[in-house]
Parts: C-alpha cells; sequence; structure tokens
C-alpha cells in the first residue's frame, strides 16, 4: 500500500487577497525592524571639546515626555561641580550622587558641598511647563555644566530642545578627547585661530 501524500502549494483564487497578506507580512516586518532600531540608537555620544562647543558648534539635547535623557561625563572621567538651567520651568534635573547647592554671590567650586559634588550624570526630564513669572517661552534653553578631572576645569554648554514623539536616544556621553598631533588641537574648526 502506497500512500500518496500530495504537497503541492494551490494559490488563492483572489490575488488581491495574496497581495494583502504580502503586505500586512511586509509591514509587520518593518514595525519590528523599526522598532529594533529604536532600541538599539540609545546612545549618542561626542568628544569632550566638541560637547564644549570648541569646534564652533553648541551641542543639544533633546529631552522628550516620554523618558529621560541622561548627559554622561563616565567615560571622560570628570566630575560634575556645577549645574545652571536657565529655563526650568519646562525640565527637571537629577543627578547620581552629591551635587554642589551653593548659591548667592559668593559661590565657589573647591568649597563646601562644591567641594564635595561627586556626581558623573545629569538625568534631565521634560514636564509639562510650569508658570514661572518672569521666564518667557521658548522651544530650548541651555543648560551650562562645569566639570573638574585632576585639578582641572571645565565649561560646557547644552542647548536643551523640548522635543515631541518618541525619543531617539537617552543618553548623551562625553568621551575623553581623540589624540591630536601637536600643530592640529582636535576639534578646532578649519580657519578658526588656535591663539
Amino acid at each position: 500500500m502506497k500512500n500518496n501524500i500530495n504537497l503541492q502549494f494551490k494559490p488563492p483564487n483572489n490575488p488581491h487577497l495574496l497581495t494583502l497578506t504580502s503586505l500586512i507580512f511586509s509591514a509587520a516586518i518593518s514595525i519590528i525592524a523599526g522598532r529594533a532600531l529604536a532600541n538599539n540608537a540609545v546612545l549618542r555620544s561626542m568628544f569632550s571639546c566638541q560637547a564644549q562647543g570648541l569646534g564652533g558648534v553648541i551641542p543639544t539635547i533633546n529631552v522628550w515626555f516620554q523618558q529621560g535623557t541622561n548627559l554622561s561625563f563616565i567615560p571622560a572621567g570628570e566630575t560634575i561641580k556645577k549645574v545652571w538651567l536657565n529655563d526650568p520651568s519646562q525640565v527637571t534635573m537629577d543627578f547620581d550622587g552629591p551635587m554642589c547647592m551653593q548659591f548667592g554671590p559668593d559661590r565657589n567650586n573647591n568649597v563646601g558641598d562644591c567641594k564635595n559634588s561627586a556626581a558623573n550624570v545629569i538625568q534631565l526630564r521634560r514636564i509639562k511647563k510650569i508658570n514661572i513669572p518672569g521666564l518667557p517661552t521658548t522651544d530650548k534653553t541651555l543648560l551650562t555644566v562645569v566639570t573638574e578631572q585632576g585639578g582641572k576645569n571645565k565649561l560646557y554648554t547644552f542647548e536643551i530642545v523640548y522635543d515631541t514623539g518618541s525619543p531617539e536616544y537617552h543618553t548623551l556621553a562625553i568621551y575623553p578627547d581623540p589624540p591630536a598631533p601637536s600643530s592640529a588641537p582636535a576639534c578646532v574648526r578649519v580657519g578658526q585661530s588656535r591663539n
């Protein structure tokens, strides 16, 4: 006794059904691939000199409602000594360690709690705008960060952009400057004076 098994594929009589099925399958693959790419785009990085604006461009940090954005100085080995946020009405800040809380005209980064600052990461989170009298409505603000490494301070300024939609990344990591030939400092834009 022989059993004949017929494994032939018979396409459906309706060609539109096959087109619709392939379209749905393609869309599902695109969505899954898009999510995988979005999950892999979690880190944005730049060299210290770029983050300081030494190349002639002020770096930006986007903040979204859905998640916070981290600004990490861990790769550069720098400790955050002081932070200013020009418009605190739409962004909250948190730190991964003790931070300097001095106010007033007698601020000194090397005494009191500023001497003991030990944060390396700032976590920024967009919030619904709080009405603070005297602050204008803007679509961005300025974040200023003073860091220290080996007894030397660095000054960073970042343009904070209030963004909507899905977050594009969750961490901006600052790395040490790349080695450069002695005749050309790293990150200096072409035509800029090196004096």
